[in-house]
């Protein structure tokens, strides 16, 4: 495929996330959808949700590496959330790290049969059940990028493992800003750290410090984002939620949801500086992509935060809203470092003015 047929390509893909409900995804579309790649691409805004537009800037081979381990770390990530039991998903998660164990990979385990399964639910349900397809386009990578995706895979299986543990011994909580933290590090963070690799390179070990505060920081988001949704399956990030544990914390829990918000999301904020110093600690080249790709994910998470401000009963800020402004916002970033630099800057005053 030609340069100029790629970039159409990935120009069309943009626009089509543009304006996909990722709300209210389009099931039965995605259920005929044959064509492993076509899959791959039409499922990723919804699975992927804020990284889908990052992911899409990468070059070619990079944006496919992306995709593919993105797409397994959602399988996972509905196989903690959903499954009956800890135990259950203890089990699933170990069995969908072994079956990398061979090549073709084995069988994915049986997606699980939640009691109530939200449009969100579902689309990942349907993704595990069409695992085949992301096995095909993994499969087409080169050997060192499907190296890196089972590593992810192995370290994201361990680690939700070991955390499925301690929310059982703990009674469903974390009981401290460090217990967080060290989740998002060993769990969801891995996919974070991941795409920040394939954006800026082995350069990124040297930023390590700096590259673990965004992994916090985009984390962070999806906690604050599910605090209800996690108290009905049993599971809170904040001590103060305990009582309200198999509720959907919007009744007479409400003050406590929004209190314990309020303290994820200023632990979440502290961080903002992290970025900025990530982007511009790594040289990159006069035009890159990457630098258009992760301005685009900090826009992203800007926008969560502020809507996290408002559910956490504190003052908001201004911002784009529709993602085809954040893309139009993010693209000059791919030729203008000093460009990058004002949207970043900006997104972090306003991050850090939340946190103070």
């Amino acid at each position: 495929m030609s340069l100029s047929t790629l970039a159409i390509r990935r120009i069309w893909l943009l626009a089509i996330g543009a304006f996909v409900d990722r709300d209210r995804p389009d099931l039965e579309r995605l259920r005929t959808i044959n064509k492993p790649d076509a899959f791959v691409w039409a499922i990723l805004p919804h699975a992927a949700r804020s990284f889908a537009p990052s992911i899409l800037l990468l070059p070619d081979e990079a944006s496919k590496e992306a995709a593919v381990g993105y797409l397994y770390a959602r399988m996972l990530d509905t196989y903690e959330d959903i499954s009956s039991t800890p135990s259950e998903a203890r089990r699933a998660l170990a069995l969908f790290a072994q079956r990398f164990d061979t090549e073709p990979p084995g069988a994915a385990p049986s997606p699980p049969d939640p009691d109530m399964a939200d449009l969100r639910d579902e689309t990942h349900l349907l993704l595990i059940d069409r695992h085949r397809s992301v096995d095909e386009v993994f499969l087409g990578l080169r050997p060192a990028a499907r190296a890196r995706v089972v590593r992810l895979v192995a370290d994201m299986a361990a680690g939700m493992s070991e955390f499925s543990e301690i929310f059982e011994q703990q009674g469903g909580v974390l009981q401290n800003d460090q217990q967080v933290l060290d989740y998002c590090h060993h769990v969801i963070g891995l996919p974070a750290l991941f795409v920040m690799e394939l954006l800026l390179g082995d350069v990124l070990v040297e930023h390590q410090d700096d590259a673990l505060e965004v992994s916090e920081l985009i984390q962070l988001a999806n906690i604050t984002r599910d605090v209800e949704k996690d108290l009905l399956r049993g599971v809170a990030y904040h001590p103060s939620l305990q009582p309200y544990l198999g509720s959907d914390g919007r009744s007479h829990g409400a003050v406590a949801v929004a209190t314990a918000r309020r303290s994820l999301m200023l632990l979440a904020t502290r961080r903002a500086a992290s970025f900025r110093r990530l982007v511009e600690g790594v040289d990159l080249p006069r035009f890159s992509p990457a630098r258009a790709a992760a301005v685009m994910m900090m826009l992203f998470t800007d926008r969560h935060y502020r809507a996290c401000a408002v559910m956490a009963r504190m003052p908001s800020w201004s911002g784009p809203h529709r993602m085809l402004t954040m893309v139009l916002i993010s693209l000059p970033a791919a030729f203008s470092k000093w460009w990058a630099r004002r949207i970043l800057a900006r997104i972090e005053r306003d991050l850090l003015a939340a946190a103070a």
